[in-house]
């Protein structure tokens, strides 16, 4: 087979419907729009919402509060078990992890957690740190440094 010879299967592809073309192909005269109004003008219709003039839902409910979830920190997380892959005496970075692939998407900063064991001596920099990360991190020989 060659490329010119490749077609689309039986029924793939559609003519398109021509609008105004006379009565007899059941889309003449007002192109299926009907008489007038707003929705036979080029660019007319409402929005999926529009009530028709009443006072539109998310006005007539009441706004209650505060959050304060837009200005929330979140940290990337990277347990202390991910930490044994590296060589003893590595100065574990966020610039490190990053390269590595290890964290993706840095967010505001990255947190070690305390999942799992870690068996090599690692200098550790972070944003933050878990009371059982430290204990981990310190138990195998290790210095955490927060940034």
């Amino acid at each position: 087979m060659k490329l010119h010879e490749l077609n689309y299967s039986e029924g793939a592809v559609k003519n398109r419907k021509r609008l105004g073309r006379g009565s007899s192909s059941g889309t003449g005269k007002t192109s299926g729009k009907g008489h007038k109004g707003q929705n036979a003008r080029s660019g007319g219709g409402v929005k999926a919402w529009f009530e028709g003039g009443q006072l539109p839902l998310f006005q007539r409910i009441p706004k209650r509060g505060f959050s304060n979830a837009k200005f929330k920190i979140r940290y990337a997380t990277i347990n202390v078990s991910d930490l044994n892959r590296f060589e003893d005496d590595t100065v574990v970075s966020p610039e490190l992890l990053k390269e590595i692939g290890m964290v993706k998407n840095q967010l505001n900063g990255i947190k070690v957690l305390g999942d799992g064991t870690i068996s090599k001596r690692l200098t550790v920099r972070a944003h933050k740190f878990s009371e059982t990360a430290k204990k981990a991190i310190e138990a195998a020989g290790g210095t955490v440094e927060v940034i």
